[in-house]
């Protein structure tokens, strides 16, 4: 096997601080190794992605030690009910988001002058 580079240990060290960190913090763990496999495909020579995933995380640990964090948990929107993820047909809901008058199917909207 070869040896890893400064910023491959940089990476595995930062993994190894953020599941201590993580201990005893609902969620933590699960997130941290979820985190990192998403992670994981990336090339090594995207450098620059994988120094701000660093920095990121390294921001994260901060606030897993400072003591103010309870648990770790992801920003996501709860489904509705009847919604199966991913279903054929199913369409996220976009009232959240700005629309683009581009993306449309609706007819453009005509003023009184005609234009």
């Amino acid at each position: 096997m070869s040896r890893h580079s400064r910023l491959q240990k940089q990476v595995l060290s930062l993994y190894r601080d953020l599941l201590r960190a993580g201990r005893g913090k609902p969620g933590a763990e699960a997130r941290v190794r979820a985190e990192f496999r998403q992670h994981a495909g990336l090339p090594r020579s995207d450098v620059l992605r994988i120094e701000y995933l660093y920095r990121r995380g390294r921001r994260q640990l901060q606030l897993l030690r400072s003591g103010h964090a309870t648990g770790m948990g992801a920003f996501v929107r709860p489904r509705a009910p009847t919604e199966e993820p991913g279903g054929v047909g199913s369409q996220p809901d976009d009232s959240d988001c700005p629309r683009n008058p581009q993306d449309s199917t609706e007819a453009p909207e005509t003023r009184p002058d005609g234009r």
